[in-house]
Formats: C-alpha cells, sequence, structure tokens
C-alpha cells in the first residue's frame, strides 16, 4: 500500500512538472502606460492568467523586464495596481535568484491557494528599453595640450534609476572616468585630467541602470563618439652649410650659407620659423613646412647675419596656434676674407706675375736677336752700336724701345725705365741717339 501511495504522489509530481514545462507560453504585461509596465500575465492551455503577488520581489520583477527587453524593475507593486483582470491565476510563490532568462524558469508553484484574488496581482514597472546617451564637448575646440582638461557631459534623455556613468576611450574596456550618479539624476560631467599623448582618439560614454535588487545592474549602448587631439610638437633640430674653408661656427663674408630646421612629427599647414639674435635686435623668417626639414638660404652673409639662430616649429590646428619649443642657440661668426686668397688679391697677384713674365719674355728676346745679327767687324770697336735686324734700336736715355722684325711689331713702351742690353761677350751696347731724330 506504501508503494501505490508513492507511486500515485511521484507521478502526480512529475505530471505537474510536465504541465509546468510544456503548457506555459510565455510572459506578458498589460494595461500600463506602455509594453514595459503593467500587470504580470503568463500564458498556459492557450489562456493568459495572472501571478499572485505572494513572493513576488525585485528579483522575480528583474527576470520579467530583461525578459522582454525592458531592462531593469524600477518599481515593484503588490495588490492592484493596474486594471482588475478577469482570467484565471496561475501562479503564486514564485521565488528567482534574478539571474534567470525566463521567469518560468524560477522556482513557481501552480495557484491553489483560494485566498489569492486579483487584488493580489504581481505588476512591475521596468525602465524600459536603456536608451543610448548623448556625449557633449564642453570645450570649444577639440585639439589639446599635454596637461590640459578635457571636459565631456553624458547625458540620457529620459530618467532611470541610475547608478553610475563612465567615459571609455574606443578600443579600451575599462571606463577611464566613474561617477556615481544620483538615482534621479539623467546627465553628468565626465572630466579627463592632465591628458598626454596617447590619450588622444575617439571617446565615447555609457551609464548602468541598478533594480531595486541592489546586486544588479545594467549597462546602456555606448553613446556617439567624440574625437580629441592632443598635440605636442617636438623641439626642432637645427645645422648650418658653408664653404669648407669656413673655420667651425663661421662663414666667410661674402660667401652664401643655408641653415636647415627639421622636425620628425609633422601636421598639415605647419611652419618653421628661424629667429636671428644679434646685439641690435632680432630678425624672424618663415618658411611653410612642405616637408620635414626646411632650409633658408644666404647668400651673401654680411655682419647683419652673425649671432645666435633658433629654430622652432608652428601650426594651426582646430582654431588653435601651437608653437614648439625653440632648438639650442646656434652661433655664426661672419669673418673677413684672407687678403692673399681674396678675389681682388688673386687679381692683382695674376696681374704683376703676368707683367712680369712679359718683361722677362721681351727682355730675353730682345738680347737674342742683338747678338745674333751683330757683324764681326763691329765687335772689335770700343765703342760699338748695337743694331739689330732691320731697326732694332737700343736706348738708354730716350726711355723706349721699338723692335721691327719682319711683319711682327712689339711695341711694349717702359716708363722711367733705362734698359740697357749686354752682347755675348758683355759688353755694353752704346746709345745710338742719332737715330732717334734727337
Amino acid at each position: 500500500m506504501l508503494m501505490g501511495f508513492l507511486y500515485i504522489l511521484l507521478t502526480g509530481l512529475l505530471g505537474a512538472l510536465w504541465d509546468r514545462v510544456t503548457a506555459f507560453g510565455g510572459v506578458r504585461l498589460v494595461d500600463g502606460d506602455n509594453n514595459c509596465s503593467g500587470r504580470v500575465e503568463v500564458l498556459r492551455h492557450k489562456e493568459w492568467g495572472t501571478v499572485c503577488d505572494y513572493g513576488w520581489d525585485f528579483r522575480a520583477a528583474d527576470v520579467v523586464c530583461l525578459e522582454l527587453g525592458c531592462g531593469l524593475a524600477e518599481n515593484v507593486h503588490n495588490g492592484l495596481r493596474f486594471r482588475k483582470a478577469s482570467g484565471p491565476i496561475w501562479l503564486h510563490q514564485v521565488q528567482c535568484s534574478g539571474q534567470e532568462s525566463s521567469l518560468l524558469h524560477c522556482s513557481v508553484v501552480l495557484n491553489s491557494n483560494l485566498h489569492c484574488t486579483h487584488e493580489n496581482d504581481a505588476s512591475v514597472k521596468c525602465s524600459g528599453t536603456l536608451l543610448t546617451p548623448i556625449l557633449t564637448l564642453m570645450s570649444p575646440h577639440t585639439v589639446f595640450f599635454p596637461g590640459e582638461s578635457v571636459r565631456f557631459v553624458c547625458r540620457v534623455l529620459l530618467g532611470h534609476h541610475l547608478s553610475d556613468f563612465h567615459l571609455y576611450k574606443n578600443g579600451v574596456s575599462t571606463p577611464l572616468v566613474t561617477q556615481r550618479a544620483d538615482q534621479t539624476q539623467n546627465m553628468m560631467e565626465l572630466t579627463l585630467s592632465d591628458v598626454e599623448t596617447f590619450h588622444q582618439g575617439s571617446y565615447s560614454c555609457g551609464y548602468r541602470i541598478k533594480s531595486g535588487f541592489p546586486t544588479r545592474l545594467l549597462s546602456s549602448p555606448p553613446s556617439n563618439a567624440i574625437n580629441i587631439t592632443v598635440v605636442e610638437l617636438l623641439t626642432p633640430q637645427h645645422w648650418y652649410n658653408t664653404s669648407a674653408e669656413a673655420p667651425a661656427g663661421s662663414v666667410i663674408k661674402g660667401q652664401s650659407f643655408n641653415i636647415t630646421c627639421s622636425t620628425l612629427q609633422q601636421y598639415p599647414g605647419g611652419s618653421f620659423q628661424l629667429r636671428l639674435i644679434r646685439s641690435n635686435g632680432t630678425v624672424r623668417q618663415t618658411l611653410p613646412a612642405l616637408t620635414p626639414s626646411v632650409t633658408f638660404t644666404f647668400p651673401n652673409a654680411q655682419s647683419s647675419n652673425e649671432g645666435y639662430y633658433y629654430c622652432l616649429y608652428r601650426v594651426q590646428l582646430g582654431g588653435r596656434t601651437f608653437v614648439s619649443r625653440e632648438s639650442q642657440p646656434l652661433p655664426i661668426a661672419v669673418r673677413d676674407p684672407d687678403p692673399i686668397l681674396s678675389p681682388m688679391g688673386i687679381s692683382w697677384l695674376v696681374s704683376g706675375l703676368t707683367f712680369v713674365v712679359a718683361l722677362i719674355i721681351i727682355v730675353i728676346v730682345a738680347k737674342v736677336l742683338c747678338n745674333k745679327e751683330r757683324k764681326p767687324s763691329e765687335l772689335e770697336r770700343e765703342t760699338r752700336t748695337c743694331e739689330c735686324g732691320q731697326h732694332l734700336y737700343c736706348f738708354i736715355d730716350k726711355q723706349a724701345v721699338i723692335w721691327n722684325a719682319g711683319s711682327r711689331y712689339l711695341k711694349p713702351i717702359f716708363r722711367a725705365l733705362r734698359v740697357s742690353f749686354m752682347d755675348l761677350d758683355g759688353r755694353r751696347c752704346k746709345n745710338r741717339t742719332n737715330q732717334l731724330g734727337s
């Protein structure tokens, strides 16, 4: 008899379990302000019925809201809150952990309590589908210097039972800024302090809501994205080039020299500025940074080019002007050229050498011709006159030499010069003053 009783009990329990699994078809909220609030009803045997509020709490309400895609429970109502139902009461003593995917996965009891009426129907107000928050930038610009603070505001249009707001950098899973919120707040200022270059990128915000059950939090979708740029300009490098003979740190006056400014980091629209500090003031030159390196050319070095040179890089981004630190000073001295090697000195030297060489050639040619054409009888005279070729006259006091040899004429004129020629025997050629017509 005992075995028969156990068999009947087990069969009843299995039947009830099977009925629970197969008979229920879904959950809904009715008679509320929207699809996410109202009286809780479940479908069983193709008929909708209510749930008794005995044991009804936020855990069970959260499960219903999540199952319907309505966020989390904001309010749990016990007793008649919405229009009174007229159908059956299917369940009572609902017990959920809050982690179930459906109300029908919770521990429930088929209603057999005659004391549970439609005055005790369970109801809930869910937060609703979590709206996408809106992120705005409080600063008037999106480009920042290192060390500045960037202020954002994250806002949600409809109020929820908010827990906190978060600021995320896209690509980073953990939030960079978190601010706790009161349940009545619908916006929060999120400040990113002391930004560095690694903070540059795209940002979005999100919020979390909490239900009446304290351990349950639900995150919103991410907001719109805002890009920020952090500009840190590197100190440019600079050097100069000039002629090889110029000493280090100097250029030779009158010669050309170049100063090159260079940077590793370049932005569109940037420019290089070369600043010269000299004793009587400061001179600035600017060239567009079309390439990472720019050369300033000085074709004719003068004393005004002497001083200390500095390079800096400048760029305008997002309506703001960014300027790098100046480079280390580059001292340049302008030196006078060496007189021996100066163009004027070289010109005078060449002219003098040409004159001396020409004079030596004339003397040698005249002497050779004079010795070649003399007559033997004239060599024995004590006082002899040297006549070379057809018309070669040697004068001492008349200050002129004229040589006519065939069709070639050589007429060098020597002023205030006493010329004497020696023959091959070392004898002096006497004056022929009578042939000058003096």
